[in-house]
């Protein structure tokens, strides 16, 4: 017994030693000291307003070429049409998706008054006045809720309709 003792005690001595030759804290390299919270609040609004003017231009591609962008899913479901495919659900979900589309261009076209006021941002983007540019980035995320509430998830459910309709109408020598 005594023997079993010694011997754990000289393993418990051993594993204390071996830690306690690697140190407990990290030491951290003298660089630029971490910026202060308001750099970092102006720094963090320049990323939204960055994201959000991207999302802008996507939607606006959308918006500004909607007629061309509806035809070409309606091509899509005229040619299924006239290969005698059942197209009814497509249909409805492109119709919904139009008007959806329709309904939600005047949100879209107010945000164009924000993007080109761009209070509190200079034309790089970068934050001039912290109050000024939290405004209008909370004022452009409330017009996106809006457009997206207006959307009420219609795209979805058109590229869902699209995906059941490929998986009803496959090749019959296709492998699943």
């Amino acid at each position: 017994m005594k023997n079993i003792f010694k011997k754990l005690v000289l393993a418990f001595a051993a594993v204390a030693f071996v830690f306690a030759a690697f140190p407990v804290t990290t030491a951290f390299a003298a660089e630029d000291p971490p910026p202060a919270s308001g750099e970092l609040a102006t720094e963090r609004l320049e990323r939204i307003w960055a994201r959000q003017l991207r999302r802008y231009e996507w939607l606006g591609k959308v918006f500004n070429d909607m007629d061309a962008h509806i035809a070409r899913f309606q091509a899509g479901i005229d040619k299924a049409a006239e290969n005698g495919k059942d197209v009814s659900s497509l249909q409805a979900a492109l119709d919904a998706y139009e008007s959806a589309l329709k309904a939600a261009q005047p949100a879209y076209n107010s945000i164009n008054g924000i993007v080109s006021s761009h209070h509190g941002f200079d034309e790089n983007g970068k934050v001039t006045n912290a109050e000024k540019a939290k405004s209008t980035v909370q004022g452009m995320r409330a017009k996106m809720q809006e457009i997206k509430s207006s959307m009420d998830g219609t795209f979805k459910a058109l590229r869902e309709a699209m995906k059941a309709f490929r998986e009803a109408n496959k090749p019959a020598g296709e492998l699943k």
